[in-house]
């Protein structure tokens, strides 16, 4: 379900909250620090990396169940940051947003975070993906570079029954650009809808093969498609999706629409909706379980993971997400260190 809301001052950390939420303080499961469990688990003898988080953090139902009650909303995303290691912004997918609102989220956040950002649905849902230049240069120059290393995937969601044919699809995926140096430079591109002052730092570099910003301009932008329709993932599709090495979102949701589980690329992007009822159903034990499981095989495969729940509605998102870290913890298939805030965690 949609974030309705982008956090527009994530960066203010006057206040010392004390934390009140289901699990207070720092994230615990069974009574366990949640980096503790990190820490300790194996890691995967492929190296891959496991990322387990949220869709979007703006969900007013979330005070005093997993925020605190007297938490200020504009520090949510750091609250977020000091227990996941991603988030998935999906104020981008309504709008442009300024680049100052993405150099604020970035700054909420420890070192080690990564934000999977929603790709515009004027791209998507309007522009059916075609004639669709000006609009990817704008939304790459409205500040999605300000994220610097903590921009991750760039998620592109197709509207439910919209299914481009493999042509279509393909010269789409042909214009995003895979690196920060032509994300860059597709931004010299923007029209007037993003102000000149707004553009994203040139890519001259400084002779040792950074950008203006301090970003290696070869550092690499990945991206992943949502379909919801079979007839968006024929062989054809599936063929255009691995040569440009683009991942197909594995969604749950139910019967609301199917799952295509078809790894496409070197990691995987999984969305959990909430199943059986779209948005509203909570994971037990056992399903956690399962999706515990499919995580270590793509681990195990060598792909990088990238899990998000979605089920907002009833306030499952944020604790399912705990369960199936804590999950993956326990069978030694976290590999990747907790993200790290010099001076603590908000709420300890």
């Amino acid at each position: 379900m949609p974030d309705p809301d982008p956090d527009p001052d994530p960066d203010d950390r006057a206040e010392s909250i004390e934390g009140e939420g289901r699990i207070g303080g720092a994230a615990t499961i069974g009574g366990t620090d949640r980096r503790a469990l990190a820490r300790s688990a194996g890691a995967p003898p492929t190296g891959a990396l496991a990322r387990v988080g949220l869709s979007g953090w703006q969900y007013d139902g979330w005070r005093g169940d997993f925020y605190p009650q007297r938490l200020a909303k504009r520090r949510w995303l750091e609250y977020v940051g000091d227990r996941f290691p991603t988030v998935e912004l999906n104020g981008s997918f309504y709008s442009l947003q300024r680049p100052e609102r993405y150099q604020a989220w970035r700054h909420a956040v420890p070192d080690g975070f990564v934000f999977a950002v929603k790709g515009g649905r004027y791209l998507t849902h309007m522009l059916h993906l075609r004639n669709v230049h000006t609009a990817l240069a704008n939304f790459m120059a409205s500040g999605v570079l300000e994220l610097e290393d903590r921009l991750g995937p760039v998620l592109w969601q197709l509207p439910a029954a919209f299914a481009p044919t493999p042509d279509v699809l393909d010269a789409f995926l042909d214009q995003l650009p895979t690196t920060f140096d032509a994300a860059r430079a597709l931004a010299d591109d923007h029209d007037a809808k993003v102000r000149a002052s707004d553009s994203v730092p040139g890519s001259d570099g400084d002779g040792d093969g950074r950008s203006g910003d301090g970003t290696p301009g070869g550092r690499v932008i990945r991206h992943a498609l949502e379909v919801r329709t079979p007839a968006a993932v024929t062989p054809d599709h599936l063929a255009v999706l691995r040569q440009h090495r683009v991942a197909l979102v594995d969604s749950d949701a139910g019967t609301a629409w199917p799952r295509f589980d078809e790894p496409t690329t070197d990691f995987a992007y999984l969305r959990l909706h909430g199943s059986p009822e779209v948005y509203h159903s909570g994971y037990d034990e056992h399903a956690t379980g399962q999706w515990a499981h499919r995580v270590e095989e793509h681990l195990l495969a060598g792909r990088d993971t990238f899990v998000y729940f979605d089920n907002d509605a009833e306030r499952h998102a944020p604790w399912d997400a705990l369960a199936l870290d804590a999950a993956l913890a326990a069978r030694g298939a976290v590999s990747r260190e907790a993200p790290h805030r010099p001076g603590g965690t908000l709420g300890s």
